[in-house]
């Protein structure tokens, strides 16, 4: 792992297996991963919470020096590893996905968050997002999504 989400104490992990090769599972996380926050409200949210990344740069398709709006590429490690981390006012965080090669063609997808939430502020902010579960559905949709587009190529 990164040793930016190595420092930030541990939220979750949630997991999908898909019935593809390590390197489908990857091309479809890339994908996925960058749609995710690129496109709809993502980008106005940023700014609103003073995300340290703000729009989309860097080298395509995603790699280390990569950006998205609320996220940075910390770890690029085709086809084993994609460390997406970010901070704004109320949070410092770090969405790792982890691609376990099960044989036979098929791939476990591990989304493994870290995060910490300093402060009142952070505290509420923590409350909003992890409390309500909203976090959950999100990551869990993204790993459904990955599993989708994998499956399809």
């Amino acid at each position: 792992m990164n040793s930016t989400a190595d420092r930030l104490p541990y939220i979750d992990e949630h997991a999908a297996v898909i019935e593809a090769p390590a390197d489908a599972a990857w091309s479809s996380l890339l994908r996925v991963a960058e749609g995710s926050v690129s496109s709809g409200a993502a980008p106005h949210f940023a700014r609103l919470v003073g995300c340290a990344d703000l729009k989309a740069g860097g080298p395509r398709p995603l790699a280390e020096g990569s950006a998205l709006p609320g996220f940075h590429v910390a770890t690029a490690d085709p086809p084993r590893q994609l460390a997406l981390a970010g901070s704004h006012r109320f949070s410092n965080y770090a969405l790792v996905f982890h691609l376990d090669d099960l044989g036979s063609g098929r791939t476990r997808v591990r989304a493994e968050t870290r995060a910490e939430f300093p402060g009142l502020k952070g505290g509420a902010y923590r409350a909003m997002v992890i409390g309500t579960r909203m976090h959950v559905l999100v990551t869990r949709r993204m790993l459904s999504a990955t599993k989708r587009r994998a499956e399809r190529a």
